[in-house]
């Protein structure tokens, strides 16, 4: 498939950390018209870089400089050359086939696209635990910003390169995702949530608990909202 007519140059950056079991799931389906991937690896120590070498020829990888989700989310878009960033999950549970849907907001004069995996409803790859954290999540980020989002832990996003620069995220961690989306709400950005299917992680175990990361995302939806 040739790229889309109007598309402007896009970047796809791929946070990764021990992922080669997951990453034939993921790099072979991002469309060939992308300009550019990016892997910013967390210093695995498996096999992740030269699994993704194969896998995508003329990938870049990027090894980050510190520890994190954030951190290296950070580093990708900062050496990424693209108008247009994409987030995706390096784990498959995101589907690269819905990059256009990411895309197309953006060319209508959105500024932010975020995804969330909850417009429909649980998906039946998420256990009900993790489903009401997200809810609960949610729900106090609706009640402090006056937003009325889905979801508010997706990674998979897509904005404009100026607009993250804009932003300029402090966040090392996870809920850098949360950290993006307070600012782009209080700094009164054009935000569309976009619906994208939740496949679940493919193999090997998440690298955080999701009951300390839903606290320490709690925590900084709220403080947000009140610091400067």
């Amino acid at each position: 498939m040739n790229k889309p007519g109007g598309y402007p140059k896009v970047s796809v950056v791929i946070c990764a950390l021990n992922e080669e079991q997951n990453l034939p799931h993921v790099l072979p389906r991002v469309p060939e018209w992308v300009d550019e991937v990016l892997l910013v690896d967390g210093h695995s120590t498996d096999s992740t870089v030269e699994v993704a070498g194969k896998l995508r020829s003329g990938i870049r990888t990027i090894y980050q400089s510190g520890k994190g989700k954030g951190n290296a989310l950070k580093c990708g878009i900062r050496r990424a050359t693209g108008d247009i960033i994409v987030t995706l999950d390096a784990d498959g549970e995101t589907s690269p086939e819905d990059i256009p849907r990411f895309i197309e907001p953006l060319l209508d004069g959105y500024e932010f696209a975020k995804g969330s995996r909850l417009m429909d409803g649980r998906p039946p790859s998420m256990s009900w635990h993790r489903w009401f954290g997200n809810k609960v999540l949610a729900i106090t980020s609706n009640i402090l910003y006056g937003t009325r989002y889905t979801d508010v832990c997706s990674g998979y996003n897509a904005y404009w390169k100026s607009t993250f620069q804009r932003l300029n995220p402090r966040r090392d961690g996870f809920e850098v995702e949360q950290e993006i989306l307070a600012k782009a709400t209080k700094a009164g950005l054009k935000v569309v949530e976009v619906n994208h299917r939740d496949n679940g992680r493919i193999g090997s175990a998440s690298k955080v608990s999701a009951f300390y990361q839903g606290f320490v995302d709690l925590i900084v939806i709220i403080r947000e909202r009140f610091c400067d």
